[in-house]
């Protein structure tokens, strides 16, 4: 077994301006019907999706709200063709990429890496009632959560709520509508993995 010595990990940047142009054309949108839905400047969307800019924290929730996505379908990696085998990404603890919002404060896990099938992540879970939250969060695919510290109640479309407690999981289809919330002293922490529909 050759081990490698002195190399540099290879990773890919995360490509947000990309991954925008890809959602709105799934969509079948123009810039301007996505600034009309989002309340972004035409010129500052074309920006982003050129990697002129870099979009804010405010513009980040405008576009979820306006094209209806949540934190991990944004940021998940565009398509393009298949890279070569042997790729990693280190996350060392608390250097994840941050992405806070009003009920959740996602912390992506492996940001660097491109094109890959998982979107890991981890969130302190700020809500603490069902009423923060204007709608349910849905993305399609399917979703995997570990409740890693304190308690959360997951309420879900289809179900009565259900608490997890600290090393409860859970499977579930994430395009049924989702919300978890916080009922221990302290915010609780949850790992997730998402994935696109295809099943295994």
């Amino acid at each position: 077994m050759n081990v490698a010595r002195g190399q540099k990990p290879f990773v890919e940047p995360l490509r947000l301006g990309e991954r925008l142009r890809e959602i709105r054309r799934a969509q079948q949108l123009t810039l301007e019907e996505v600034s009309r839905r989002t309340g972004v400047a035409r010129s500052t969307l074309s920006k982003i999706e050129n990697d002129l800019v870099s979009p804010s924290f405010v513009v980040v929730q405008k576009l979820m709200i306006g094209l209806e996505l949540d934190m991990p379908q944004l940021l998940k990696s565009p398509r393009s063709a298949p890279c070569n085998a042997g790729r990693r990404d280190l996350t060392r603890s608390g250097q994840g990429e941050q992405h806070p919002t009003p009920t959740y404060e996602h912390e992506l896990l492996s940001a660097q890496l491109a094109q890959k099938l998982m979107t890991p992540f981890k969130t302190i879970v700020r809500a603490r009632s069902i009423q923060a939250f204007p709608d349910w969060v849905r993305h399609g695919g399917e979703e995997f959560l570990l409740v890693l510290e304190g308690s959360i109640l997951l309420y879900s479309e289809f179900y009565e709520p259900l608490q997890l407690d600290a090393g409860d999981s859970l499977y579930f289809d994430s395009d049924m509508g989702h919300a978890k919330v916080s009922i221990s002293d302290e915010d609780a922490l949850v790992l997730s993995v998402c994935a696109p529909g295809e099943r295994a």
